[in-house]
């Protein structure tokens, strides 16, 4: 994908370092738990909270044999999503293997969308005390099956897993780089969280885990090019997405201004540290 910069540098974004001023870049990727009964390739039922390996059907464990059947209310969702983005939806849409191996996902791939995703770009409009309306660009919305869940402090020496969550279907809403501060960011996930939650699509409730986000964060000298960005995974909280975003901020800023580059990865967030 071809990184497009839409903004007009702000002074009042910019971040102070030793050495002069920097712009921040964020892009998102919301994973938006779809509102429905069942998941995405099973009948098997979707509640939250029920006994560990209550909610799986043989589909869900990936027993030899079993063929995965689509849910089309699933699928109506996640276009009633598309048009509440005044996004594009694509006639044509794909699912594909995403392979990987994880204990909690027995099959050993997940099926996404990779291709032709079932929703293409669109927009979320905010309205930022400052700033006024910040226009922030969706690059596509596309489905794909949720993990199960790895427990390790449960049995000493050992680690379980619980299939409950395991092919819940999930929206994954992706923006383009549009997003120049913490607070704008927080913003936008308010935002798209309100749009779920007046479609009926996602119940937007990130203390279950129905709503969570992977947050790219750069930075560069204002008006520069994209720097090389860094993936903090799965931050399930509006207010240390904030605090992450800042933290992420000032480690950037402190390598470049020492000489320093930065290596593309993934990292974690704990609020505690």
């Amino acid at each position: 994908m071809m990184l497009v910069d839409t903004r007009t540098p702000n002074p009042k974004n910019f971040i102070s370092g030793a050495n002069g001023d920097w712009e921040l870049v964020i892009g998102l990727e919301v994973h938006a738990q779809i509102t429905s009964k069942s998941k995405l390739f099973s009948a098997s039922s979707t509640s939250f909270g029920g006994e560990p390996n209550d909610h799986v059907s043989l589909v869900d464990a990936a027993m030899p044999g079993m063929l995965p059947v689509i849910n089309k209310y699933c699928v109506e969702q996640a276009v009633r999503t598309g048009l509440g983005l005044k996004a594009k939806i694509n006639k044509r849409s794909v699912f594909d293997r995403k392979n990987y191996f994880y204990p909690d996902l027995p099959q050993g791939y997940q099926i996404s969308q990779f291709k032709d995703p079932i929703v293409g770009e669109g927009t979320v409009h905010l309205d930022m005390p400052e700033d006024g309306a910040v226009e922030v660009g969706i690059e596509r919305l596309h489905m794909e099956q949720d993990a199960g869940k790895s427990i390790h402090d449960l049995v000493p020496g050992k680690s379980v897993v619980d299939l409950n969550r395991s092919g819940v279907a999930l929206m994954e809403i992706v923006s383009k780089p549009d997003i120049r501060s913490a607070d704008e960011a927080k913003a936008y996930v308010t935002k798209l969280r309100s749009i779920l939650r007046y479609l009926g699509t996602c119940d937007g409730n990130m203390e279950e885990g129905s709503l969570r986000a992977d947050v790219n964060v750069s930075v560069r000298e204002p008006g520069g090019e994209f720097g090389t960005r860094c993936e903090i995974k799965n931050v399930n909280s509006i207010r240390f997405m904030g605090q992450a975003i800042e933290y992420e901020a000032r480690r950037q800023i402190g390598i470049l201004e020492d000489g320093g580059s930065i290596d593309q990865e993934t990292r974690l967030f704990d609020a505690r540290k």
